[in-house]
């Protein structure tokens, strides 16, 4: 199998990774998943794809992440591996589209406007 290379994104992170077979080793930004995402939660999020489609001693996963926080950072490491998996796969796609992996969520910070003090928020009123 050669190198699979796919983009995922959430908010302003953007992931790319490259999915070559191996042992189920996953390094992001050139180190370890548990060294880069601290918390437990975060590292299930990641690994969730590969959970599902039982492939997760199959493949070795290197990524490279910027932008946004760690959340969004996890989220769009996430979608990645799911469209990386459907392209060696198709038929792990109903699975991973039934729990959510591949549609990109859309939601991101609004942009401050003149006049105001933050997205919509106003300044303080003073009648007098």
């Amino acid at each position: 199998m050669e190198t699979i290379n796919k983009i995922g994104r959430r908010k302003t992170s953007v992931a790319r990774i490259y999915i070559t077979a191996g042992k189920g080793e996953i390094l992001v930004n050139g180190r370890e998943l548990n060294e880069y995402l601290p918390t437990e939660p975060l590292q299930i999020s990641v690994r969730q794809p590969l959970v599902i489609t039982n492939e997760l001693a199959n493949y070795n996963v290197s990524v490279n992440v910027q932008g946004g926080g760690i959340t969004g950072q996890a989220e769009a490491i996430r979608m990645a591996i799911a469209r990386a998996l459907c392209e060696i796969n198709p038929e792990h796609r109903p699975a991973l589209k039934k729990e959510g992996f591949l549609t990109r969520d859309p939601r991101m910070v609004e942009r401050k406007k003149f006049g105001r003090s933050k997205a919509r928020k106003r300044f303080q009123f003073s009648k007098r």
